[in-house]
C-alpha cells in the first residue's frame, strides 16, 4: 500500500483512493489515453493547481492542531483545566444563598439564617448581687457586683415568660434583669432551680414587656439532644464577656462527657450531674445558659462550662436539653419566687454543715446539710427535726450545702411554712428519707 495520496491525469474527474493507487483506466479507454472529446488542458497548470490545494489544506490541518495544542497547554499552565465543572460543583453547594441544612452533604459557612431564627429567642441575663469584702484595714464591707449570663426564651404562660438559664448564672443574685434582642431591659424573678444539673428558670411579668418587645422575640425551638453525631455542625450563641449576644460556630466534638475537670466561664467548678455535650465552638464567660443549636435552628444544649487549662483549647461544654427536658417542665410549673426583705426573712432554727457530694461519697452518707445542733423552739424543733438529720431538699429545690439552704430562704418570710425533705440515719447504718413541714419564725 502507498499511503498518499496520488492524482492521475490532470484533465479528466477521475476517481482515486486516498489508501492506495489509482489502477483503472479511465473511462473505459486503455492506459494512458486521454477520453475522445474532451477538452485538453496543460498538465503543468493542472498540477500547480493540485499542489496550491493540497498546500492549504496541510496548512489548515497544521494549524488546527498548534491551536489546538496550544489550548491544552495554556489550560493545564494556568490551572483552568475543568473550570466549568468546578463552577458547577461550586454552585450546587453553596449557590442560592442557602443556609446549612441536614440535607446538603457539604457544609457551608454562612449560619446567618440559623442565627435569625435563633437570636430573638435569647436573653441577656445581669444578675447583681452584693457580697462582704475585707478592707485593707481587718474590716468589712458590702460591695455590689454584677455577673453576665445568658438565657433562652423556652414558653410563655397567661401572665409570665419563662426563661431557662444555668444555676450558677442567677444563684445567689439579688436582682436579675433581662435584656431582649431589641435591646430593651426588664427585671425577673427566679422561678426555680437545681443545683446539681445546674438549669434554672426565670420569669418575666408579661405586664412589664412591650407590645413592639413580644413582636421582636420569639419562643425557642428545643431539639433532640439524644439523636445527636459527633462532627456536626454546632453554633453557641450567648451574651459573651458580657458585650451582648455573639455568634461562635464548630462541631459536636464528642457526646456524654463528664464536668469533673469542667469550670463554668467564670472559673468557678461545674458539678452538673448531666452527661455533657462537648463542642469546639468557643465558650467564654458571659455564654453560660445559652443556646447550643443545630444547623436547623434547634436548641440541642444549655452552655454552662469550659475546660480551663495552659495546654486547652477549644473545649467547651453543654447540658443536653433532653436529658433535663422533665426537669425544665417541672421548674415551669413551680410558683415564682420574690426574694423578701432581710428584716422579714424566716429562719428554719438550726445550725448545720454542708456535706458535699464528693465528700458524701467518701463516708457513704446523703449530700445535703447536716444538722448539728436545733435551736429550743425554733420551727425544726417543733416540727420534731433532730441533730443528725440532713436536709437535702426544701419545697422541690435540692439542697446540696449550707449556702444552697440559705439562699432558698430568701424567698420566705417569717411564719411561712416550707417543706423540707430529710434524710434521717438509722441503726444500721442507712437512712430513711421523710418530708417535714417546718413553719420559719
Amino acid at each position: 500500500m502507498d499511503n498518499q495520496y496520488n492524482y492521475y491525469d490532470s484533465g479528466g474527474d477521475h476517481a482515486y483512493n486516498g489508501n492506495q493507487r489509482y489502477t483503472g483506466r479511465p473511462y473505459g479507454g486503455e492506459a494512458g489515453q486521454e477520453p475522445a472529446g474532451s477538452g485538453r488542458r496543460s498538465k503543468g497548470g493542472a498540477s500547480k493547481v493540485l499542489a496550491v490545494t493540497g498546500l492549504a489544506i496541510l496548512f489548515g490541518i497544521v494549524a488546527s492542531a498548534v491551536f489546538l495544542v496550544s489550548n491544552i497547554v495554556g489550560n493545564h499552565i494556568l490551572g483552568n483545566s475543568g473550570a466549568a465543572g468546578a463552577s458547577s460543583a461550586s454552585s450546587d453547594r453553596v449557590g442560592g444563598g442557602t443556609s446549612l441544612s441536614r440535607s446538603s452533604s457539604v457544609v457551608t459557612s454562612d449560619v446567618s439564617e440559623v442565627v435569625d431564627k435563633v437570636m430573638p429567642s435569647v436573653v441577656s441575663i445581669t444578675s447583681m448581687s452584693v457580697e462582704e469584702v475585707q478592707s485593707f484595714f481587718g474590716g468589712t464591707y458590702a460591695r455590689q457586683s454584677a455577673g453576665a449570663g445568658t438565657g433562652i426564651i423556652i414558653g410563655e404562660s397567661d401572665t409570665e415568660l419563662l426563661i431557662v438559664t444555668n444555676d450558677h448564672v442567677v444563684s445567689g443574685s439579688d436582682t436579675l434583669t433581662v435584656t431582649f434582642n431589641d435591646e430593651t431591659s426588664v427585671e425577673a424573678n427566679i422561678k426555680g432551680t437545681d443545683p446539681e444539673y445546674d438549669v434554672a428558670v426565670i420569669a418575666v411579668p408579661l405586664a412589664s414587656v412591650s407590645a413592639e418587645t413580644r413582636d421582636a422575640i420569639s419562643v425557642a425551638t428545643l431539639g433532640d439532644s439524644t439523636n445527636l453525631k459527633v462532627g456536626e455542625p454546632a453554633i453557641a450563641i450567648g451574651n459573651a464577656l458580657g458585650y451582648g449576644q455573639s455568634v461562635t460556630t464548630g462541631v459536636i466534638s464528642a457526646l456524654g462527657r463528664s464536668a469533673a475537670s469542667a469550670a463554668d466561664p467564670a472559673g468557678e467548678t461545674n458539678e452538673s450531674k448531666a452527661a455533657l455535650i462537648q463542642t469546639d465552638a468557643a465558650i467564654n464567660e458571659g455564654n453560660s445558659g445559652g443556646a447550643l443549636v443545630n444547623v436547623n435552628g434547634e436548641v440541642i444544649g444549655i452552655n454552662s462550662a469550659k475546660l480551663i487549662g495552659e495546654s486547652v483549647e477549644g473545649i467547651g461544654y453543654a447540658i443536653p436539653v433532653s436529658d433535663v427536658s422533665e426537669l425544665i417542665q417541672s421548674l415551669m410549673s413551680r410558683e415564682t419566687k420574690t426574694k423578701v426583705d432581710e428584716n422579714s426573712r424566716g429562719m428554719i432554727g438550726i445550725r448545720g454543715i454542708s456535706v458535699s457530694d464528693a465528700f458524701s461519697q467518701q463516708i457513704d452518707m446523703p449530700a445535703g446539710v447536716y444538722v448539728t445542733d436545733i435551736t429550743a423552739g425554733g420551727g425544726a424543733a417543733e416540727a420534731g427535726m433532730t441533730k443528725g438529720c440532713i436536709i437535702t431538699d426544701i419545697n422541690g429545690s435540692p439542697v446540696d450545702s449550707m449556702d444552697a439552704l440559705q439562699t432558698q430562704l430568701e424567698y420566705y418570710a417569717k411564719g411561712e411554712t416550707v417543706t423540707l425533705t430529710v434524710q434521717i440515719p438509722q441503726s444500721n447504718g442507712r437512712y430513711e428519707e421523710k418530708t417535714v413541714g417546718v413553719t420559719l419564725n
